[in-house]
């Protein structure tokens, strides 16, 4: 088992070589090369250039599709942001499109209710416009101790790290829009 002190002195011993190598004169660039052209797997199929929908670094992806369905996502080596690597979750990202376990359907339960009902998307989007509507009604204060604060302390919004700069932007807006004070977005990988 690799201990916590024997990763960093082999981790130190790496970068010092590659820091000795780059000094010395010694010529890595055929190396680097060579790497640049690996792929880790090999699919058949049309190949396009591609963004990662998770933070807002844009590593590129190439995105592999075949008769119309996606087959592979890997690091684009052309990228100058990522030069073909991924952080875990953009190497996980082909589970965005591919995974039994994801819903491709609106579940509700009603209150009280011990079962799931399938309801359309349309119905999700209205019943959640009503509910938020509702809830500004209800909590909305306008004024407090004379002053104007127009808040609303009963919604909050809890964003990911899948959003970028853009969906950040304009979904800020909307919730000092709505009055809500509690924005908090997790950008954790």
């Amino acid at each position: 088992m690799l201990t916590r002190r024997e990763f960093l002195k082999r981790a130190g011993a790496v970068t010092a070589g590659a820091t000795i190598a780059s000094v010395s004169g010694i010529n890595i660039k055929p190396v680097q090369a060579q790497v640049s052209k690996i792929k880790l797997q090999v699919k058949e199929g049309r190949q396009v250039p591609s963004v990662c929908p998770y933070c807002s670094v844009g590593c590129g992806m190439i995105i592999t599709e075949s008769e119309g369905k996606i087959i592979n996502i890997e690091g684009n080596p052309d990228s100058p942001l990522n030069l073909g690597s991924l952080c875990p979750k953009g190497a996980a990202a082909f589970q965005l499109v591919e995974n039994d376990n994801r819903p491709k359907e609106v579940l509700y339960r009603a209150p009280h209710s011990t079962s799931w009902e399938t309801k359309p998307l349309d119905w999700a989007m209205d019943r959640i416009a009503e509910k938020v509507k509702e809830d500004r009604d209800n909590s909305f204060i306008e004024k407090q101790d004379g002053k104007l604060v127009n808040v609303n302390p009963a919604l909050a919004s809890l964003g990911g790290s899948t959003l970028e700069n853009e969906w950040n932007y304009i979904h800020a807006k909307l919730m000092r829009g709505l009055g809500v004070v509690n924005v908090e977005n997790h950008a954790r990988i």
